[in-house]
């Protein structure tokens, strides 16, 4: 949407930045750092999501100086940074959706519950706000997604749930759904990553989604009569029993996750992780094009099928290659690879046009509808986590590195670290 990044230009860009340094692409990765130095420009007149130009934005210029140690990769993801700081001028610093780079002024989005902001968007900040403070010697960034944090912990759970909405003015929740895919997924992602970046020293953090895995595990994972483990949607008590491409990264948060787990629970949340994997596979298995839909239910006989048309497309998502990743790289189960190639082979089979590769609007038909777009998405993300796939697993490895929810890689903060350049490649 013309929302995503207001009138930023540059998002391809800049989100394939540490993929061109990672796939070595030297003369490619040179060519974007000039197009950033002459052309990414802040000043300009436009409403943007906070989230996404995080995400996307900040994210990728974190990412880009981490692994190049380029200065004028630090300097423009401050500056973004800083422009971003008004969207927390709210009564109880839970930032607005949506804000006007120039004048500072924010609002959320006019669908969102009662005037809500969004889980997944204002919990999805944390990661690159600590890693801004800790460039720029200025502790305002990593202040703002603390109390966040703090906002979310004093106020009560439903059933230990985390609504999708809360007003950024009452600090209550807004209606009582709950999605671990779009609305919710990434703020779960980023409560486990804060800890692991921290080098294990952000006890909240930890404590928060171990807490959130427990209640999900009560309330939302359910097994189909074949057999299948999915995660459904909540929505005041009631579940849907669908499942959208977007959960399906909560397969490889599992099992990242697995090692901290309390109680000896490490093996079963490495199952966990396996099981959702199948499942994610079998919503590309069930396909024409084996390309998985963007939701698909489990209902009236259904199993991993999408039953509707506006939930048949699919539009270059990573989340199931994501998480046939991070199950690799965990298990060294060889069907992993075995799955993200199929994946390969129908992406090359079905998305690959001459412009570049675009999504497709119904993956069950036998012959391709294009919708003509590449995200910046399928750059940063889909081949980034392809890539890492079919890697030796000493390039970036976890011990040293965490993903943003862009696949943007940080450095894992140490303890020790006085001198911030000090990081291992």
């Amino acid at each position: 949407s013309s929302y995503i990044s207001g009138n930023i230009q540059g998002a391809t860009i800049v989100d394939a930045l540490d993929t061109l340094y990672i796939m070595e692409m030297k003369e490619e990765f040179k060519e974007a750092k000039e197009w950033v130095e002459k052309n990414l420009d802040f000043n300009v007149n436009a409403e943007i999501s906070v989230f996404e130009v995080n995400i996307r934005f900040v994210g990728g210029l974190l990412s880009a100086y981490y692994l190049s140690g380029e200065e004028v990769f630090r300097k423009k993801a401050v500056e973004l940074g800083e422009k971003l700081l008004p969207a927390f001028n709210t009564p109880t610093g839970i930032p607005w959706a949506l804000l006007n780079i120039k004048s500072g002024i924010g609002r959320n989005w006019p669908w969102a519950s009662g005037g809500s902001s969004i889980l997944a968007e204002f919990g999805t900040l944390h990661l690159e706000f600590v890693h801004l403070s800790h460039l720029s010697g200025n502790p305002v960034f990593a202040e703002k997604v603390m109390n966040i944090r703090k906002v979310l912990n004093r106020l009560d759970k439903p059933e230990g749930l985390y609504p999708n909405y809360l007003n950024p003015s009452s600090g209550q929740w807004g209606q009582h759904h709950v999605s671990i895919g779009g609305l919710g997924d990434s703020f779960y992602e980023y409560l486990l990553k804060a800890w692991l970046m921290s080098d294990k020293t952000d006890e909240e953090g930890k404590k928060m989604y171990y807490e959130a895995v427990q209640a999900m595990e009560t309330h939302l994972i359910r097994k189909s009569s074949g057999g299948l483990t999915y995660i459904a949607e909540w929505k005041g008590g009631l579940l849907e029993h669908k499942m959208g491409h977007l959960t399906c990264f909560a397969g490889g948060m599992f099992a990242l996750g697995a090692d901290g787990a309390p109680n000896d629970k490490t093996g079963h949340h490495i199952e966990l992780g396996a099981e959702i994997a199948r499942t994610c596979h079998e919503s590309y298995d069930r396909t024409s094009m084996k390309l998985g839909p963007e939701a698909f239910r489990f209902d009236g006989g259904v199993e991993a099928i999408a039953t509707r048309q506006n939930e048949k497309y699919y539009i270059l998502r990573p989340e199931v290659i994501e998480t046939y990743m991070y199950m690799w790289r965990l298990t060294h189960d060889p069907k992993y690879r075995q799955w993200g190639w199929e994946a390969v082979e129908a992406l090359e089979k079905h998305c690959r046009v001459d412009g570049g590769y675009s999504g497709i609007r119904d993956v069950y038909n036998n012959h391709e509808s294009h919708d003509d777009v590449q995200q910046s998405f399928f750059l940063s993300e889909t081949l980034k986590y392809l890539y890492l796939l079919f890697s030796e697993d000493d390039l970036l490895p976890f011990e040293h590195w965490v993903f943003n929810t862009e696949a943007h890689p940080f450095p894992v903060l140490h303890k020790d670290d006085g001198n911030k350049e000090e990081n291992q490649k």
